[in-house]
């Protein structure tokens, strides 16, 4: 369960430098302790001028009908979800392999279908993977800081499609920035998650 306001921002799990090359640590530094740090301040502010929302967890406020409260309680947690999709490199494992087999055709389906989610997204959002109600695996793409949850849907493994998190390297080369992220995806912790 996520804690409740005032939210902090909370520390990345590995050092900025620890996705080079794939995603340089300036970067990280930018988009992790001033845009993910924007979000959690702006979500406070709003809760401040909402009290009667303060003793809701960050999944419930997902949901709020306040649009700016909504916003940022995405932004929040979509970040503090994507941190933890990277970082301890390693190879797929067998559970998860079998199960995006079943559910896509192969490895190689799922990573295709996945990066076309993520350059699909018109402006600002994200790429997913999630479980749906029934149990399947399915890949979605939501705009802005709009989150999986609202439809019922696990989250398995997101990328971040915003600009601050890929411009300064691959400038507008979002295709090269989905294909090499790949490259940092920590697959036990999606493993995980099923």
């Amino acid at each position: 369960m996520y804690n409740t306001y005032p939210f902090t921002l909370e520390k990345l799990p590995y050092a900025y430098e620890a996705l080079e090359p794939v995603i340089d640590a300036q970067t990280m530094m930018i988009h992790h302790d001033k845009h993910h740090q924007a979000y959690v301040d702006n979500l406070n502010k709003a809760l401040e001028a909402n009290p009667d929302l303060q003793k809701k967890t960050l999944e419930e406020l997902l949901s709020s009908e306040v649009d700016v409260v909504k916003n940022n309680a995405g932004g929040v947690w979509n970040h503090d979800f994507f941190w933890k999709c990277m970082g301890q490199k390693g190879q797929m494992g067998e559970k998860l392999t079998l199960r995006l087999e079943k559910d896509f055709g192969s490895v190689a389906e799922f990573m295709a279908k996945f990066e076309a989610a993520a350059l699909g997204r018109f402006g600002s959002g994200w790429a997913w993977l999630v479980k749906n109600k029934e149990g399947s695996l399915e890949i979605m793409s939501t705009a802005n800081q709009d989150n999986p949850l609202r439809d019922g849907k696990t989250p398995i493994l997101a990328l971040d499609v915003w600009e601050h998190a890929y411009y300064l390297k691959y400038q507008n080369r979002r295709a090269e920035y989905a294909k090499q992220w790949w490259g940092v995806v920590d697959w036990t912790a999606v493993e995980a998650r099923l």
